[in-house]
């Protein structure tokens, strides 16, 4: 009898094994602004080489029209972990800094990483969460507001509320926005800060360059080393990976890396510093391209790399600040061959890298010019796993798993919204060729304030006219608004956006059968 309950056990053992397999393990890595025109595959005029980033086009498959769906952080990453575009909930267009928050995931809100808990997976997060959080006084207060003021009220011994470990990760280890640049500058381990700052950020002892002056006067923990934050992170999801293999190989993982670059300030870690001709901010994109090859490497040696989907984008277009810095100093273009950059709703503002790669299912060297968002990831993921999502979750993810497996050419998604930097009030809506912009100017950076923008002024040849229209296969430019030559065309795309704002979605329904 004992003989016979041994073999169940490894032949119940060698089943869990075998269904874990036919799940892949996931590998989500999103830098923030890496522009379209920073990586070599999609811009063969960089001055910067990106061997391993070009490595997942070389072995997988290069989307040529992906989005982010806001063109900055905050709104991108709360559309990302949901599927949902963020201006369609409260303060979808909020851009967090410090302790910033709360969170903009609602509790009960299905995401990505509870999508896949929920389905075996093991789900860990490592960098920049940037989707708000809940820190606590000393009264047991919640603090609101920025500044370093409100970084000083918080008792930092008390947990944090709407973190990514109660939306859906059992782990977590990073920052809460932007790790080089707001004034909390101390990591986050799972929902306590373990080292809380308690020195002011002494900029005197950083870089000084033009890439250099992001940083806010916040306060400091000792253990936070302003040069080396990526390193860090990719320490820490290098553990996760070789811990979560050696105790459970048989299950399969979801991490979710966030990387810290390229957002500025460019600082990039010592080893790095001059290895490329292209200045600190050229140093920041090779270090990137570095840890992406680590990873890659990590993965190899632990023998999953075969059975692991990686993705690889970024949450919006490049800075202003290095766009104008590089394209002076180095003839480096980020945002190639775009108009626009971070916080614009032109392309250059939200055309992003897109590269998957997995062995067995998506073929090496291929390219899809499907119109892609990175609110698909859900559904795609969704898909993968064989999970049919709700009704009232991710309604604005389409899943792209038929071009994945090369199963389609016709188009997956027969829209595409877009957020610019100031929300509701900066829409816009792609179909097809045609673009339109709910909007004048760019949505986003006041290019006639800005001095180093000044020069990429492009004047509105109907500047009377309330939104913008362009037909991106005559006009990849967007240098020529058709909004007066083409008023059934504005008129169309203008009713569908009003109706997707108003029905609350953009995947269609999905219709019940009867018995």
């Amino acid at each position: 009898m004992k003989y016979i309950l041994n073999v169940l056990c490894v032949l119940c053992s060698l089943c869990g094994v075998s269904l874990a397999a036919d799940k892949p393990n996931i590998l989500l890595i999103l830098a923030d602004d890496l522009g379209f025109g920073d990586v070599r595959c999609y811009n063969d005029q960089s001055k910067v080489a990106t061997p391993h980033i070009d490595g997942l086009a070389r072995d997988g498959m290069q989307f040529t029209d992906a989005h982010s769906p806001c063109t900055v952080c905050t709104p991108t990453r709360y559309s990302l972990m949901t599927g949902q575009m963020a201006f369609r909930v409260p303060n979808g267009g909020t851009v967090f800094t410090g302790v910033g928050g709360p969170s903009l995931i609602a509790p009960g809100r299905l995401t990505l990483p509870k999508l896949l808990r929920d389905n075996g997976y093991a789900t860990a997060c490592v960098g920049k969460w940037h989707v708000g959080m809940t820190f606590f006084d000393k009264a047991d207060h919640p603090v609101r507001g920025n500044g370093v003021e409100a970084v000083r009220q918080v008792d930092f011994s008390r947990r944090i509320e709407g973190g990514p470990v109660d939306h859906g990760f059992q782990s977590f280890f990073g920052t809460a926005c932007c790790p080089t640049t707001d004034w909390l500058y101390a990591f986050i381990e799972n929902d306590r800060v373990p080292v809380p700052p308690t020195e002011g950020l002494d900029k005197s002892k950083l870089p000084k360059h033009a890439y250099a002056n992001d940083c806010r006067a916040g306060l400091i923990a000792p253990d936070f080393p302003m040069e080396e934050v990526d390193l860090v992170f990719l320490k820490k999801s290098r553990k996760f990976l070789e811990q979560h293999i050696r105790q459970s190989p048989g299950k399969p993982f979801f991490l979710f890396h966030s990387a810290q670059a390229v957002h500025l300030p460019s600082f990039a870690a010592p080893q790095f510093q001059g290895k490329t001709k292209a200045g600190p901010h050229g140093d920041f994109l090779h270090q990137l391209d570095w840890v992406i090859g680590e990873l890659m490497t990590t993965l190899e040696k632990l023998g999953v790399a075969d059975n692991t989907l990686i993705i690889f984008t970024s949450d919006n277009g490049p800075e202003t600040t290095s766009v104008i810095h590089m394209r002076a100093d180095h003839q480096h273009d980020g945002a190639r061959p775009w108009r626009g950059v971070k916080r614009d709703g032109w392309e250059g503002g939200h055309r992003v890298p897109f590269l998957v790669r997995w062995p067995g299912k998506v073929k090496p060297g291929t390219t899809s010019s499907q119109l892609t968002s990175l609110t698909d990831v859900m559904a795609t993921v969704a898909a993968i796993v064989d999970v049919k999502l709700p009704e009232n979750a991710a309604e604005d993810s389409f899943s792209l798993l038929p071009a994945l497996l090369g199963q389609i050419d016709a188009p997956i998604r027969p829209y595409l919204l877009q957020q610019a930097f100031s929300g509701q009030r900066t829409l816009s809506i792609r179909r097809g060729d045609w673009k339109y912009l709910d909007h004048t100017g760019s949505g986003g950076n006041r290019y006639e304030n800005n001095p180093g923008l000044k020069p990429f002024i492009i004047p509105d040849a109907v500047p009377e006219a309330t939104g913008q229209l362009y037909n991106l296969a005559t006009d990849p430019g967007e240098t020529k608004n058709q909004f007066a030559a083409q008023p059934e065309i504005v008129a169309e795309l203008k009713a569908l956006l009003e109706q997707s704002k108003s029905s609350g979605r953009s995947r269609p329904h999905q219709h019940r059968t009867r018995n």
